[in-house]
């Protein structure tokens, strides 16, 4: 194809291309050529119409370019290539996901970056930041009124940012170290033994028994929220006895026993058309949410607001078996699926009173005994 004859103008170094608009019609495309630097430039002004290009507004940018006063078209490109490559929060964070597609969890983290990162911090590199921008995150109207934990888990995800950044040799740290909120892992939730036979009764007759046995499973299975919303009926095996969790928090898959309480429940949830999860929600899809079903149960069993219902029902699943000294910290620990002993420690006063309390029968026997011996002594006595 030959190339389009350059037309001049009476302007110097401004010339012309003919072309076609996007309407189809015949349209001046200007360019203008200078010198900068010791060095010919030759670059589009713009178009005639679409951009309302004329001889003289095309003569008007060649001066301001020659001047300095304007950046060359290459300039530009280097200066919006420099600020897609510019390692601010939000694009480390695009990074960030692109190399840990395998991630556990990589959706609660787009919740916490979308509504608690982005906006104050999304267009700052981490050197950028200051304290006082972190003091905004915590003040905003997303994190303010929000627990310690999503505080903390908030700013450990802009740590984990940033420190993927640093790895890979993308970014300069913050400038000081990031505190992170303290949070109170160690509260176990209880109910009285008044309490949870006042539950047992109202979940007898909720009118949701498939949240009902939700609750149920925590209870007498001790197993997370997260992992009975995703069970499905191939995690079941009902020769073996055990239950399998899949990508549980712990990290690999674990299973843990069902006794014949839990088998009951499990055994009485049909299948709901194709769906492969046990405890299905809306259209078959996976469950995410029992909060006002729970609550109503809650409130007619005489709960307090408080109580976490499945998180709570986990920890006194848990504080039944520490508190009958028959399960020693290890066992406790894999039926909770423990990474670490140490969360299985709360439980160890509650065993450790259990075997206090054996310990002390000890002595109530030897007692009777006693009383006994000395009985027999009197009645020896008397009969002489």
């Amino acid at each position: 194809m030959a190339a389009k004859k350059r037309v001049k103008t009476k302007y110097a170094g401004v010339f012309y291309l003919e072309g076609i608009s996007a309407q189809g019609k015949p349209e001046k495309i200007y360019y203008i050529r200078y010198r900068k630097n010791g060095k010919m430039v030759e670059e589009k002004a713009g178009r005639q119409y679409q951009d309302d290009m004329t001889p003289a507004r095309a003569s008007g940018i060649r001066g301001q370019r020659i001047d300095g006063e304007q950046a060359t078209n290459q300039e530009r490109r280097e200066v919006e290539l420099a600020d897609k490559s510019k390692p601010t929060i939000s694009r480390l964070w695009e990074e960030y996901q692109e190399a840990k597609t395998d991630i556990k969890g990589i959706v609660t983290d787009k919740n916490r970056f979308e509504n608690h990162i982005k906006i104050p911090l999304g267009n700052k590199t981490p050197d950028e930041i200051i304290p006082l921008d972190i003091d905004r995150v915590l003040r905003s109207n997303g994190l303010r009124d929000k627990a310690p934990a999503t505080k903390r888990n908030s700013l450990e995800l802009l740590r984990r940012i940033i420190n993927f950044g640093i790895n890979r040799n993308r970014c300069n740290p913050l400038k000081f170290k990031l505190e992170l909120p303290t949070v109170d892992n160690e509260k176990t939730e209880e109910l009285t033994t008044e309490q949870l036979t006042r539950l047992l009764e109202v979940l007898e007759t909720a009118v949701d028994q498939q949240v009902a046995n939700i609750m149920r499973i925590a209870l007498f299975t001790g197993m997370r929220r997260g992992e009975i919303f995703k069970l499905e009926h191939r995690d079941l095996n009902f020769e073996t006895g055990f239950i399998t969790l899949r990508d549980p928090k712990g990290g690999k898959d674990q299973k843990i026993p069902m006794n014949s309480t839990a088998r009951q429940i499990l055994e009485s949830q049909d299948k709901v058309g194709d769906s492969p999860y046990v405890f299905p929600g809306r259209s078959g899809k996976r469950r995410v949410c029992v909060k006002k079903a729970v609550n109503k149960i809650k409130e007619e069993a005489g709960i307090p607001k408080g109580f976490r219902a499945l998180h709570g029902l986990r920890h006194v699943y848990a504080s039944m078996l520490a508190s009958s000294g028959q399960v020693d910290m290890y066992v406790l620990q894999k039926l909770m699926t423990h990474k670490s002993p140490k969360m299985t420690q709360r439980y160890a006063h509650l065993r450790d009173d259990a075997l206090k309390n054996a310990a002390n029968q000890l002595d109530d026997i030897l007692k009777q005994q006693e009383l006994s011996q000395d009985k027999k002594v009197v009645n020896i006595q008397g009969n002489r």
